[in-house]
C-alpha cells in the first residue's frame, strides 16, 4: 500500500504544479487534434471530392499533425517538460509547411482560400502554446540555457 500512498501524492503534485491554463491549453490541444485528425481523415479517405483544390502535403501534413497535437495536449495536461518541447515542434513545423503552401500558392498552384485561413490558426495556436509552455516548464528561461 504504500506505493499507492506515493502515486496518489505524485498526482496531486503534478496537478497542484499545473496552473489552471494550463489544463485549458491541454483540453484545447487535444480536442484540436481529435478534430484535425477526423477532418482530414474524412477528406483523405472518405469524401476527397469534398475538398476541391486541397493541397495533398498541406492535408496529409495536417491529418498526421493531429496525432501529434493529441499527444501534446496529453503531456501538457500531465504538465511534462516534453510536450513544451513537442508543441515547439509542432509549431515549427506548421510554419514550414505553410512557408511551402504560400510557395505552391505564389507559384500559381491551386488552393483553396479555407486553407490560407487554416493554416494561419494553426499556426497561431501552436506559436501561442509553445511559447507559453517552454516558459512555463523552464524551457525558455535564463536557468535552461545552462543546461
Amino acid at each position: 500500500m504504500p506505493g499507492k500512498a506515493v502515486d496518489l501524492r505524485a498526482k496531486r503534485l503534478i496537478a497542484l504544479a499545473r496552473p489552471r491554463w494550463g489544463t485549458v491549453v491541454s483540453v484545447i490541444a487535444v480536442l484540436f487534434g481529435v478534430l484535425t485528425v477526423v477532418s482530414g481523415g474524412n477528406a483523405l479517405f472518405v469524401d476527397s471530392a469534398a475538398v476541391g483544390d486541397a493541397v495533398p502535403f498541406v492535408l496529409w501534413f495536417n491529418f498526421l499533425a493531429g496525432f501529434a497535437y493529441v499527444l501534446a495536449g496529453i503531456g501538457l495536461f500531465l504538465w511534462k517538460r516534453w510536450a513544451a518541447m513537442l508543441s515547439a515542434g509542432i509549431a515549427i513545423t506548421t510554419l514550414v509547411i505553410f512557408a511551402a503552401f504560400v510557395w505552391h500558392v505564389a507559384n500559381g498552384g491551386a488552393f483553396e482560400m479555407r486553407t490560407m485561413g487554416a493554416m494561419t490558426v494553426r499556426s497561431g495556436i501552436w506559436i501561442a502554446i509553445a511559447i507559453a509552455t517552454c516558459w512555463a516548464l523552464g524551457w525558455l528561461t535564463s536557468k535552461s540555457a545552462s543546461r
